[in-house]
C-alpha cells in the first residue's frame, strides 16, 4: 500500500467530497472518503497567496495501491480542471 499527497487549489473541501462520491467513494460526512481499494483524507489547508491574490487548498492524502490512485486521478482530473491552470 502507498500513501500519496496533492494539494488542490480553488475546490472547496466539500466539492471535492462530492466529486469523489460521484466516482464511486463512500464519505465518513467528515474528512475521509473511501472506495475500491482506496482512501482518501481531505484536509482544508492554508489559502494559497501570491501578491494579492489569495485562492483556497484543499490537501488530498490518499492510501492504497499507484493503480488506484492512477485511476482516481483519470476520473477526478476532469472534475477539478480550471481554466488557467
Amino acid at each position: 500500500m502507498s500513501e500519496l499527497t496533492r494539494v488542490i487549489k480553488c475546490i472547496p473541501k466539500w466539492l471535492l467530497v462530492e466529486y469523489l462520491e460521484e466516482i464511486g467513494g463512500q464519505s465518513d460526512g467528515e474528512s475521509q472518503v473511501s472506495g475500491e481499494g482506496w482512501l482518501v483524507h481531505i484536509e482544508q489547508i492554508d489559502p494559497f497567496q501570491i501578491g494579492s491574490l489569495c485562492v483556497g487548498q484543499v490537501q488530498l492524502t490518499f492510501q492504497g495501491e499507484p493503480q488506484a490512485f492512477d485511476h482516481l486521478m483519470i476520473l477526478l482530473e476532469p472534475k477539478i480542471f480550471r481554466a488557467g491552470g
